[in-house]
C-alpha cells in the first residue's frame, strides 16, 4: 500500500512538472522538455533546466508577460541549444544539417552555459555598462614586444581578480577556433537558430563581409529577422532581431545601442577585435553573451583569450584536414631571389614600403610570372604582393606571360571589385593579385594556389592567407602553397612558412603537409604537385631532426644538412643500405649532394656494420681507393683483423688493405706503414703458410724448427729461415717471414732486418697481397648457375629416392608370386 502511494506521488509530481514546463514553454518560446525525455530526470532539483523552469515560473507569478532581460541572458540560449542538439540530426531552419565540428562548437557552448547557471548572474542592472565604463580608468597597455613568440591560444577560463573586478562581462565572453573554410558561418547560423527568441548582433571587420553574412543567413532561412541597428529610444521592430555591422561601426556607436535589444553578440574573425577601441567597446557593452569566432592559432600582440577568455571548442588545422572539412595542403619552396634581411619588422610584420623596394623589380616580377606559368599554367590562384604598386606591376607581367590575371586593391571601386570577384568565380580570371585586400573574409572554392611573393613575419597574416585556398572543390585535390624560402630553412627564420606555421618536422617538395581526409571525396581530382623523392628536416629541434634522419635516411637529401648531420646520416645509411641501392647512393655523392667527409663516413660505416658481405667488401675497396689518413686506416686495420663481421672475409679484406698500402693510398710514416703491413700479414698467417709451403717445400720444416726451439737453437733456426726467405722470390719470402715469430730479442731483430731487406713497404705489401685470393665476382649469371646446379642436384636426389622406394616395394611381390601360383 505504501509503495503504491509513493508511486502515485511521483506520478503526480511528474505530471505537475510537465504542465509547468508546457506553461513556461508558451511563455519563453523554448521547450523545457523534449521527446523521449523523463520529466523527473531532466527537471530534477538542481539541474540547469529545473533552475530555468523555477525562475520562469517565478516571473510568471509576478505577472511578467515575457521573459526579463536577465532571464534571457542566463537561460534562453541554453534552452535553444538543447532544442537544436536534441534533433536527429541537428539542422538549421533551411534544413541544412550541421557537421560534426559545428555540432561540437554548439555542444561546447551548451556545456559552458549549463555550468554558468551554477553561478549568480553578474548583470549590473542597467544594461548599458556605465558602471564598467567609470571603473575602467586605467589606460590599456601598449602592444607587446614584437619579438616575443606567442604560443597557441591559452585555455585559461578564469581571469585574475583585478581583471574580473573591472571587466564584469568577461565570464560571458566565449571563443571557438575553427580553421578557415571549415564552415564557421554555418556554425554561426547554428547559434542564430538556437537564439530564436533573442536579439542577435553580428560583428565583422569588413563591409564586404556584412553583405556576405546577409546573403548566407538569408539562404539558411533567417532573412526575415534582419533589422537595422536598434538604438536607444527606438521601439523594437521584433522580439528577435538580427543585425550585422562592422567592428568600426560598433566601436563608434556601442553606447547608442538599445541595451535591451541584443542578448547575443557573435564576433566574426575575433582576432581582428583586439584593437584598443574595439576591445574597450566590447568590454563596456558587457551584458550580452559574446561568442568570438577565429581561425587564427598564433597571434602577435594581444591574444584573443584576453578579450574572449572562455574557450568553447578548438579544432586544429590538422584535425580539420583529416576530417575532410578543408582541402589538404601541399607545399613548394622556391629559393628567394632577393634578400630581405635588411627589411625591418614593424608592428609584427615587414615594413611594406621597404619590402616593396626590395621585391618590386621587373626581372623578379617576370621570374614570378614564368614560375607560375611553368608549374601551374591556368590553375586558379591568388598572389600576395608587397604593396599596391607591386600588385599592379605583377599583374602586368603575369598577363604578358599569357596568364589570365588581374590586380585588385583598396583603390578598386566596390562595384568593379564585385565584378572582378564574380569574373574569377566564372573562370574568366584565374589569378588575383593583391597586397592584403583578400587576406581575410574573401573565399573562393576554386582557388587552389597561393603564392607568397611578399613574405610575411606574422603567423596570423600567413594563416589568413592560406585560408583562401582551403575550401574544398570537386576539381581540387589539394591546395598548393608557394613559399619563397630556402628549401632547408628552419622555423627560426624571420619569414613564416607553411612548415613553421604547422611546426612540421621535414619538407618534402610537393608532398602534403596537412593530413589527407580519411575518406577521399575528390578521387578524380588531379594533383598539381607531385611529391619529390627526397626530403630535408626543417625543424630547429635537434632531437627531432635526428629522428627524421634516422627514420627517413633513404629519402633525406644530405646537401641541406650541416657537417655533423651529414656524418650522422652517412653512418645510418652505411649501416642500412642494401646492395641493390648502392648505385642510387653513389649518385648522392658523385652529384655533390654530400661532402667528402660524409662519403668517407658512409663507406667506413658500411664496411664496419652493413650485414651484406659483398657490400662490405665493395665499401672497403672504395674507401681505400682514395687517400686515407692515419687514424682512419688504423680503424680499418683493427676492423678487418678483429671484427667478428669479417671472420669469413678476412683474407679478402686484408688483401684490399695491403693493396692500398702498396698503391700509396695511406698517409702515414714509413714505420707505421711497415707495422700495419706485417700486422695484416699476420692476420692471414694460414693462407701465407700455404703459399710458402706450396712454392718452397722446406718452409714447413723451417717454421716448425723455429717454433719448437729455444735459446741459441732458436736464434740459429731464425737465421736459417731468414737466409732462406731472402733467397726465395719476394712473394714466397714475404709469406715465410709473415709466419715467423721470434722468442728472443736477437731472433726478432734478425726477422725484422730481413723484412726490411725484402724490399720497400709498397713492394712487400703488394707481394703479400698477391699471396691472398682475390674476392669472387658475384655476378647474377654465376648466381643463376649455382641455383640451376642446386635444382638439378635436388631433382637427381629425389629421382634416386623414388627409384629406391619402387625397388623396395617390388621385392615382396616377387617373393609371394610363386606361393600364389601354387
Amino acid at each position: 500500500m505504501q509503495e503504491a502511494t509513493e508511486h502515485l506521488t511521483v506520478a503526480s509530481e511528474a505530471g505537475g512538472l510537465s504542465a509547468a514546463a508546457l506553461q513556461a514553454e508558451a511563455w519563453a518560446g523554448e521547450p523545457f522538455l523534449h521527446p523521449e525525455e523523463e520529466t523527473g530526470v531532466v527537471l530534477a532539483p538542481g539541474t540547469a533546466r529545473r533552475r530555468a523552469l523555477d525562475d520562469a515560473l517565478a516571473e510568471i507569478e509576478s505577472g511578467a508577460a515575457e521573459p526579463s532581460y536577465g532571464w534571457k541572458i542566463r537561460y534562453a540560449l541554453m534552452l535553444g541549444l538543447e532544442r537544436v542538439l536534441s534533433e536527429r540530426p541537428p539542422k538549421l531552419a533551411s534544413g541544412t544539417e550541421l557537421r560534426r565540428h559545428q555540432i561540437d562548437a554548439l555542444a561546447g557552448m551548451l556545456t559552458e552555459l549549463i555550468a554558468a547557471t551554477q553561478i549568480e548572474p553578474e548583470l549590473n542592472g542597467n544594461g548599458n555598462g556605465a558602471a564598467v565604463e567609470e571603473a575602467e580608468v586605467e589606460p590599456e597597455e601598449e602592444e607587446e614586444d614584437l619579438g616575443v613568440h606567442l604560443e597557441a591560444l591559452t585555455d585559461e577560463l578564469e581571469l585574475p581578480e583585478e581583471r574580473a573586478g573591472r571587466d564584469p562581462g568577461a565570464s560571458r565572453r566565449y571563443r571557438f577556433r575553427h580553421p578557415t573554410a571549415s564552415g564557421k558561418t554555418i556554425a554561426a547560423a547554428g547559434f542564430v537558430e538556437a537564439a530564436r527568441t533573442l536579439g542577435v548582433l553580428i560583428l565583422t571587420h569588413r563591409r564586404l563581409l556584412v553583405t556576405q553574412f546577409h546573403r548566407e543567413l538569408t539562404a539558411e532561412g533567417y532573412g526575415e529577422r534582419f533589422t537595422d541597428a536598434i538604438l536607444k529610444g527606438q521601439s523594437l521592430p521584433r522580439a528577435n532581431p538580427v543585425t550585422v555591422q562592422t567592428y568600426a561601426w560598433f566601436a563608434r556607436h556601442w553606447s547608442d545601442l538599445d541595451p535591451k535589444a541584443y542578448q547575443l553578440v557573435i564576433c566574426d574573425e575575433a582576432h581582428t577585435a583586439l584593437g584598443e577601441k574595439t576591445s574597450a567597446a566590447i568590454r563596456n557593452f558587457s551584458d550580452p553573451i559574446f561568442i568570438g569566432m577565429t581561425a587564427t592559432e598564433q597571434l602577435i600582440a594581444k591574444q584573443v583569450s584576453d578579450v574572449f577568455p572562455a574557450s568553447i571548442d578548438e579544432l586544429p588545422l590538422g584535425d580539420a584536414a583529416r576530417r575532410g572539412l578543408i582541402a589538404p595542403l601541399r607545399c613548394l619552396r622556391v629559393p628567394p631571389a632577393a634578400a630581405i634581411s635588411s627589411v625591418p619588422i614593424v608592428g609584427g610584420d615587414f615594413e611594406e614600403r621597404a619590402l616593396a623596394a626590395v621585391l618590386d623589380h621587373t626581372a623578379l616580377n617576370q621570374a614570378a610570372a614564368s614560375l607560375y606559368r611553368d608549374r601551374f599554367e591556368n590553375t586558379p590562384g591568388i598572389v600576395y604582393a608587397a604593396g599596391v604598386e607591386h600588385a599592379y606591376n605583377l599583374a602586368k607581367e603575369f598577363r604578358a606571360a599569357g596568364l589570365k590575371a588581374t590586380a585588385v586593391s583598396g583603390r578598386t571601386p566596390p562595384v568593379q571589385l564585385a565584378e572582378t570577384l564574380a569574373a574569377y568565380e566564372r573562370g574568366e580570371i584565374n589569378i588575383l593579385i593583391n597586397a592584403m585586400l583578400l587576406a581575410e573574409g574573401w573565399n573562393s572554392p576554386r582557388a587552389t594556389v597561393v603564392m607568397h611573393l611578399a613574405p610575411t613575419a606574422s603567423k596570423r597574416v600567413y594563416q589568413q592567407r592560406i585560408g583562401r585556398i582551403m575550401r574544398t572543390h570537386p576539381r581540387k585535390e589539394a591546395g598548393v602553397v608557394v613559399d619563397f624560402v630556402p628549401k632547408g630553412a628552419t622555423h627560426n627564420e624571420r619569414v613564416v612558412s607553411l612548415h613553421s606555421l604547422l611546426d612540421a618536422d621535414f619538407y618534402r617538395e610537393g608532398a602534403r603537409v596537412t593530413p589527407a581526409p580519411r575518406r577521399r571525396v575528390q578521387r578524380r581530382a588531379r594533383r598539381k604537385l607531385s611529391p619529390a623523392p627526397w626530403l630535408v628536416p626543417v625543424t630547429p629541434d635537434v632531437k627531432r631532426r635526428l629522428a627524421v634522419i634516422t627514420r627517413e635516411w633513404q629519402r633525406t637529401d644530405p646537401r641541406f644538412l650541416d657537417d655533423d648531420e651529414q656524418l650522422y646520416w652517412a653512418t645510418i645509411a652505411g649501416r642500412n643500405v642494401r646492395f641493390d641501392e648502392r648505385v642510387e647512393f653513389v649518385k648522392k655523392f658523385t652529384e655533390g649532394k654530400a661532402s667528402r667527409g660524409a662519403l668517407e663516413q658512409f663507406l667506413s660505416a658500411c664496411a664496419a656494420e652493413n650485414p651484406n658481405r659483398r657490400l662490405r667488401l665493395t665499401a672497403l675497396a672504395d674507401r681505400v681507393s682514395m687517400i686515407v689518413d692515419r687514424a682512419s686506416f688504423d680503424d680499418l686495420v683493427t676492423l678487418v683483423t678483429q671484427a667478428p663481421t669479417w671472420d669469413k672475409d678476412r683474407s679478402q679484406g686484408v688483401r684490399t688493405l695491403l693493396r692500398a698500402l702498396g698503391d700509396g693510398k695511406v698517409d702515414a710514416p714509413e714505420q707505421i706503414l711497415a707495422r700495419w703491413t706485417w700486422r695484416l700479414a699476420r692476420a692471414t698467417r694460414k693462407v701465407q703458410d700455404r703459399r710458402a709451403s706450396g712454392e718452397f717445400p722446406e718452409a714447413k720444416r723451417l717454421l716448425g724448427a723455429l717454433a719448437n726451439s729455444r735459446g741459441h737453437r732458436h736464434e740459429e733456426n731464425a737465421a736459417r729461415l731468414v737466409n732462406a726467405a731472402l733467397e726465395q722470390p719476394r712473394e714466397v719470402g714475404a709469406a715465410l717471414l709473415a709466419s715467423a715469430e721470434g722468442y728472443t730479442p736477437r731472433a726478432n731483430k734478425l726477422i725484422d732486418a730481413a723484412r726490411e731487406r725484402l724490399g720497400t713497404i709498397q713492394e712487400v705489401a703488394n707481394a703479400l697481397a698477391d699471396n691472398l685470393p682475390a674476392p669472387k665476382a658475384a655476378s647474377g649469371r654465376s648466381r643463376r648457375r649455382r641455383r640451376k646446379r642446386k635444382k638439378k642436384g635436388t631433382a637427381r636426389a629425389q629421382g634416386q629416392q623414388q627409384q629406391q622406394q619402387q625397388q623396395d616395394g617390388a621385392k615382396p611381390e616377387r617373393e609371394t608370386a610363386p606361393a600364389a601360383e601354387a
